[in-house]
């Protein structure tokens, strides 16, 4: 009986560790279900822009570009009163060469190009400086700027809804 029991512990204290070890294990791929925590629009038909947050709690916020990160990391409160920036984990976005998830630490992001997301205007993430500057060259960048440095000023459309999005002569990604 005693063995069986110690038995037991052991498999609940494993299941509680790999338990842990998947919340650490970086982003996902979104599912049909999921959608923008600031827009309410479904993410998964845009991999090409899809960001997201990832709490220490494991819990995770998915966005159909980095404008709507930037303004849910800005006001969290507004979006998600259960949630501070402390119990952000990690940051993810989707790479514009690569299309791959990488940490947002890890990229540039490029405002005022001509290149639209899901939502029209949108900071574009690039991995490594020279291909963020050449990205500015061939696409009209105005800014390219460190996770660090993106102020709420940055972020298209400001804080406030968009309205009346303008397109002409932009160009589509991703969609």
């Amino acid at each position: 009986m005693r063995h069986r029991f110690v038995g037991i512990i052991v498999v609940v204290a494993l299941g509680l560790l790999f338990q842990g070890m998947a919340y650490a294990e970086g982003p996902v791929k979104p599912t049909e279900k999921d959608k923008c925590s600031v827009c309410g629009m479904h993410v998964a038909p845009y991999p090409n822009w899809v960001c997201e947050i990832v709490f220490k709690d494991g819990t995770r916020a998915f966005f159909d570009g980095p404008k709507d990160m930037f303004k849910f990391y800005f006001n969290i409160a507004k979006y998600n009163k259960a949630k501070t920036k402390a119990d952000i984990e990690s940051l993810y976005v989707t790479e514009y060469y690569t299309t791959r998830m990488l940490k947002a630490d890890d990229v540039y992001f490029v405002t005022g190009s001509d290149v639209m997301g899901p939502m029209g205007d949108e900071l574009v993430a690039v991995k490594g400086k020279a291909r963020a500057e050449t990205f500015m060259k061939e696409h009209h960048g105005k800014k390219m700027l460190s996770f660090d440095e993106v102020t709420p000023a940055d972020i298209p459309g400001g804080m406030m809804k968009m309205k009346g999005m303008k397109m002409k002569g932009k160009k589509m990604n991703g969609m």
